[in-house]
């Protein structure tokens, strides 16, 4: 038996001490999941904190079907949980309203750059800071696009926009990341 089949029948059965066993295995990558969409880590923790009391409250349903998919599930659980934050954090659709970029960005991959040499450069840190930096709208799209792997059309109904401004969401949040990208490293060729 895995260490999460344990944990999952642990949990079923409200063993004494196996929330503190769930949160300090997991709470860190769910954490960085929730900062993910919400930009800073005080709404960051409170997505947190409400997304383990949704878990705990529907372990019971959870099956497993294969190894990760116990992670996989709560990662679910508190990327629905930061939507709903979002969407009760603003009314109006903030998707709709964001001024569009000064300049012409377009989707197609920057070849000058490899991923392994961006992350050399700028850092995991520095890259998440820079997805955190985005506007709520854009940094939202990039994460349900690239880390959750929906697509135009399933971010569309979960957002409530068409997907033309789910697309086009996707491509201002890769604009404003390069041009991000781009300024940290000509800085570090000055230094």
């Amino acid at each position: 038996m895995g260490r999460d089949e344990q944990l999952v029948r642990d949990l079923k059965r409200r063993k004494n001490g196996v929330f503190d066993t769930l949160y300090n295995t997991y709470a860190p990558v769910l954490l960085g999941v929730c900062l993910r969409y919400c930009g800073n880590r005080q709404d960051a923790e409170d997505v947190l904190h409400d997304g383990f009391i949704k878990i705990l409250k529907h372990i019971r349903t959870f099956k497993t079907r294969s190894s990760g998919s116990f992670e996989g599930w709560m990662k679910r659980i508190m990327v629905n949980t930061a939507l709903n934050s979002i969407r009760d954090r603003s009314k109006e659709s903030e998707f709709l309203d964001i001024d569009p970029l000064q300049e012409r960005i377009t989707d197609e991959p920057d070849e000058s750059n490899s991923w392994e040499d961006l992350h050399e450069r700028v850092g995991k840190e520095g890259i998440m800071e820079m997805i955190c930096d985005l506007p709520r709208g854009y940094r939202t799209v990039f994460n349900l696009y690239v880390f959750e792997e929906y697509s135009h059309k399933e971010i569309a109904e979960q957002l409530k926009c068409s997907e033309n401004t789910s697309k086009s969401q996707l491509s201002k949040a890769r604009g404003l990341l390069r041009k991000k990208i781009f300024e940290v490293t000509e800085k570090q060729k000055i230094v």
